[in-house]
């Protein structure tokens, strides 16, 4: 891991949080450091995040957001984890993934993982997950809570540009609503990707 831009050292110094987009290939956010494994061009930190996170202390970050990456890790629960270290009490991360009824998924050889309804409720202490169905949480004692989550559809033709508005305030009207249209129609009418707002719970450490 390394700093490529001597501000952020700077902000740990002085005690500003850090705003960071992981997997932004230097095409961050404006008041993000971007984080990639690669030092190209704009980039501020170089990482893999299949590894700690060392350089980032703990409670620095305020705020991380991350599109279309962490279908990528191989280490997701460590990575998690490793978010989790380095948020400041209250953080939010922002996180957009493919979803598993996405069909052009299956193309990209380098993804190794699938994201759904649930995936983060397993982040998630029993008593906070939905009522309609928990899952196990023992995985990980790292542990957030699920502000928002999102489906999000392709707008490719013109069928699409009818029924994708329709849909998308039906399915994301409420979690019940979710919950059917994974479990029932998804496989008819795949969604593109899903989002998650996550909030870190540093209270159940």
């Amino acid at each position: 891991m390394e700093f490529l831009n001597s501000k952020i050292e700077q902000d740990l110094a002085n005690g500003v949080p850090l705003r960071l987009e992981l997997g932004s290939a230097g095409n961050q956010r404006d008041g993000y450091y971007g984080l990639d494994h690669l030092p190209l061009s704009g980039v501020d930190i170089v990482a893999d995040l299949n590894a700690p996170l060392s350089l980032i202390p703990d409670n620095s970050v305020s705020h991380v957001f991350t599109r279309h990456v962490l279908e990528h890790v191989d280490q997701f629960l460590p990575l998690m984890k490793e978010l989790h270290r380095v948020a400041a009490p209250g953080c939010v991360i922002e996180i957009v993934v493919p979803h598993f009824s996405n069909p052009y998924y299956y193309s990209d050889p380098t993804h190794v993982r699938f994201f759904g309804l649930y995936t983060m409720n397993y982040f998630v202490a029993p008593e906070k997950q939905p009522v309609l169905r928990k899952v196990p949480a023992f995985y990980s004692d790292t542990r957030f809570e699920v502000e928002q989550i999102k489906f999000y559809f392709y707008r490719m033709t013109l069928l699409d540009r009818v029924v994708v508005p329709i849909l998308r305030a039906l399915v994301n009207r409420s979690f019940a609503m979710q919950n059917m249209y994974e479990r029932r129609l998804c496989r008819f009418y795949h969604a593109a990707e899903i989002g998650y707002r996550l909030r870190v719970d540093k209270q159940a450490v």
